[in-house]
């Protein structure tokens, strides 16, 4: 089993704690607030199963339906994960404007705030966990779970601070008018990750910086070529597409071309190491004295 799958996995038993701890929170309170940090928490547990599913099959090697492998399938799950937020938000808004109509006294705070604060100290860890191992192994799904998890723990500290002070003002009202805020801000996290999944499924190109890295070692690794011009990249889950064309004299063999082309190819790898690479050789003829000069 990968890493990747692995952590998914540990996703789907903390979301469940911290669902089970939180849904105790607000039984033994009653608050509205407890209860939309409670049902943010099943939003968690779903995302961590649709993260689990599209790790596996991002996985799969490429076949003859999927020549290009099955990367995207963690955009998708991202995607769903950003609308399932959106719809958690929803509720919880539902549930505030309801119990803003009607507010009630909170009961047993400290020991609900106790377990509340238990549950979000395990989220924030688990948080930490998911986007920098994300990041590190270039996952778009366990990423947008762990931010998803960044806006819960905000969104618990919030609900703990709003509901002691409700608690210790007697001011019933701050309890659904905090849910609320929990609610919008959900909301924006909810669209932020769609947005952000959305640019990968549309083949945005890899960031400037990485663009940058990968012109600097066309340029000093490809000797014996003249220029490398309509460079193209793109990204899908831990891979980097890169495809150009590079222009060699019109002299130069077979044999020196593929050369090059393997000592480039090699430079990047070893920089991008789940990178494929694509490279279109030209005679001189061709140039179109832009793009990338080799040094």
């Amino acid at each position: 089993m990968s890493n990747s799958l692995k952590i998914a996995l540990g996703s789907i038993v903390v979301g469940l704690v911290v669902l089970g701890l939180k849904t105790l929170a607000w039984r033994l309170t009653g608050s509205v607030a407890l209860l939309s940090d409670a049902l943010e928490s099943i939003v968690n547990v779903a995302t961590a199963l649709a993260a689990l599913v599209a790790i596996k099959v991002a996985q799969r090697p490429a076949d003859q339906g999927h020549p290009y492998g099955h990367h995207k399938a963690e955009f998708l799950s991202a995607v769903l994960e950003g609308v399932l937020i959106i719809v958690a938000a929803l509720l919880i808004l539902r549930e505030a404007w309801h119990a803003f109509q009607n507010p009630r006294l909170i009961q047993d705070a400290g020991l609900g705030m106790a377990i509340n604060a238990g549950a979000g100290a395990l989220n924030a860890v688990w948080c930490w966990v998911l986007i920098r191992q994300g990041r590190r192994l270039r996952s778009p799904a366990l990423v947008a779970d762990g931010k998803h998890l960044l806006s819960d723990v905000i969104s618990s500290a919030g609900v703990l601070l709003g509901v002691g002070l409700a608690v210790a003002t007697g001011w019933a009202v701050l309890d659904p008018a905090l849910a609320m805020l929990v609610g919008v801000n959900i909301l924006w996290s909810g669209w932020k990750v769609m947005t952000a999944s959305l640019s990968g499924l549309l083949d945005e190109a890899v960031p400037e910086k990485t663009l940058a890295v990968i012109r600097e070692i066309i340029s000093d690794k490809a000797s014996g070529a003249l220029e490398a011009h309509d460079l193209r990249t793109r990204h899908a889950g831990a891979v980097t597409f890169i495809d150009f064309h590079l222009v060699v004299d019109g002299q130069t063999t077979v044999s020196d071309a593929h050369d090059i082309c393997d000592r480039v190819e090699a430079s990047l790898k070893a920089r991008l190491p789940d990178a494929q690479i694509t490279i279109h050789v030209e005679p001189e003829h061709k140039a179109k004295h832009s793009g990338v000069l080799v040094i």
